[in-house]
């Protein structure tokens, strides 16, 4: 491959993966750039999970074997069987010491290799699916080994070289630049989308779940529901004891709503603000969601200091009326955790049930005519709550 080339598949890799908006994108831009860089038919990325021992594929790109998925949910190779990796995976390296890639062929060692040993374990690989040969980069991030970039070729093409091997250690650095970069934006992401004292979702991440599951809802009728919940007695807890220790009681409370959220699939739960809590389902049924709202007041009694939450729920599951914002479900969350709190209730308030007609609050008190005038005062028109004049 000329200079002018692989300097223009460098800069293609570098592209793909600061397109990329997730780390999904990322990784498969990696691999896909990799892969056409060397000239490969196929390519993985793989990272190194120091925890477990294991090296798990991240991304399977080009023409796949039977067994391998794009994205697999547990494709793990221990690090002990592959005796050419396991030694760059436990140091750390200063600028500019590197470790370089290595090829091995279906045929066994190669002239040419950089580092290890003979592995019979990427050799038995390469005849199982077809290959004849790959090369191995290892990722190195801020210093220390990060995992593997891996690319092949089918048998019977011509098979790696020493050039490809030095080639393919400057495009793991590159991956590597690109992974930092994937990670930084990952992280500014959670902390936009998270609140920081309890670590769940945060207003922008209700808004942004709810507008995706509106938009499931229009298309196939999926069930949408919310619960907003309101800790009591939160200014008595910081008055008699301290902000700290209010701070302490929302904490916990996270914890106990992010346990309530587990019970089902596809649940955020998010701080919105203040003491203002909820959890935002996708799918499950508005009776599930009512049966987890119970368990969150019951369990919310138990926390001390404290008076427990006043629990509101809507649900499209539930005779509400057509949805047509997401503002209206908030409107009729809201108005039923009112009415938990202004009734003392240690159960949640369903909207659309109990006689509660689902009605939105803000068309119903916009609908109502206005208060008759008291017939002792001419001109004048009392104003009734609940009604506007």
């Amino acid at each position: 491959m000329g200079e002018d080339r692989r300097l223009r598949a460098v800069v293609a890799l570098a592209r793909g993966m600061a397109a990329a908006h997730t780390p999904q994108e990322s990784w498969r831009a990696a691999a896909d750039g990799a892969c056409r860089a060397l000239s490969g038919s196929f390519a993985a990325l793989s990272v190194w999970e120091r925890e477990r021992g294991l090296l798990r594929v991240l991304v399977n790109v080009g023409t796949r074997a039977a067994d391998e998925e794009e994205f697999p949910e547990d494709e793990t190779y221990p690090v002990h069987q592959f005796p050419e990796i396991a030694e760059f995976l436990h140091e750390r390296w200063l600028e500019g010491g590197e470790p370089n890639a290595w090829v091995e062929t279906a045929a066994g060692p190669v002239a040419d290799r950089r580092r290890g040993g003979y592995c019979h374990q990427r050799v038995a690989a390469l005849r199982r699916r077809g290959r004849g040969c790959c090369v191995v980069a290892p990722v190195v991030l801020n210093g220390r080994a990060w995992g593997e970039l891996y690319v092949a070729r089918p048998a019977g093409e011509p098979v790696f070289h020493g050039d490809d091997a030095a080639f393919a250690t400057v495009l793991a650095s590159v991956v590597a630049a690109g992974i930092a970069q994937s990670e930084r934006l990952e992280e500014a992401r959670r902390l936009a989308f998270t609140d920081s004292l309890t670590g769940l979702g945060n207003r922008r991440a209700v808004d942004l779940r709810l507008d995706e599951a509106m938009e499931a809802h229009r298309r196939d009728g999926t069930v949408i529901s919310l619960v907003v919940c309101d800790l009591n007695g939160l200014k008595k807890v910081n008055d008699s004891y301290g902000h700290a220790v209010g701070d302490q009681v929302l904490e916990r409370f996270g914890s106990v709503l992010s346990r309530c959220a587990a019970e089902l699939p596809h649940v955020l739960a998010a701080r919105l603000g203040g003491d203002e809590f909820c959890l935002l389902a996708v799918g499950p049924s508005a009776d599930e969601v009512v049966r987890v709202a119970g368990d969150l007041c019951a369990r919310a009694r138990d926390l001390e200091p404290g008076e427990g939450v006043a629990c509101g729920v809507a649900s499209t599951g539930d005779p509400i009326g057509p949805l047509r914002s997401a503002r209206r479900l908030f409107r009729l969350a809201d108005a039923a955790q009112y009415r938990a709190k202004a009734a003392g209730s240690l159960e949640p308030v369903v909207a659309g049930r109990e006689g509660d007609d689902g009605e939105d609050p803000v068309v119903r008190l916009a609908d109502r005519p206005p208060a008759p005038a008291d017939p002792a005062h001419p001109g004048d028109r009392r104003r009734i709550r609940g009604r506007r004049p």
